[in-house]
């Protein structure tokens, strides 16, 4: 039961980027960053919300999940993965994903946690 969950708060991201607004260049961008680290997709789901157009995107991992979301209108991203086994090199690999999505939305500020959970 042992785990990594790590979260960041972006801001100051440009307009312009696609993932802040559409559902579609969100999931690429996540989907993505998954498969060049290596850990498994085990389900997804991205959602739209109306204007001003910020997204929710979920997707679930054989290690656990990736969950984003996005305030354009504040230029503002929130990042979450968790994964298990981390002493199964899971650890490297959810940083990878999350260093990856940061260089996505190109934030100005970055808010970064981690969380080491379960028990030894």
């Amino acid at each position: 039961m042992q785990g990594l969950h790590l979260t960041a708060d972006l801001s100051e991201c440009a307009s312009g980027i696609p993932a802040l607004t559409d559902p579609g260049a969100l999931r690429g961008a996540c989907l993505a960053a998954v498969a060049a680290s290596g850990l498994q997709v085990v389900g997804e789901s991205f959602h739209a919300f109306a204007a001003p157009g910020g997204v929710t995107g979920v997707v679930l991992l054989a290690e656990s999940h990736l969950a984003v979301h996005t305030w354009p209108e504040h230029g503002a991203v929130t990042l979450d993965v968790f994964v298990c086994s981390r002493g199964q090199g899971n650890a490297a690999r959810a940083e990878a994903v999350l260093a990856a999505l940061e260089a996505c939305f190109a934030p100005g500020r970055v808010r970064r946690q981690r969380i080491e959970r379960g028990w030894d």
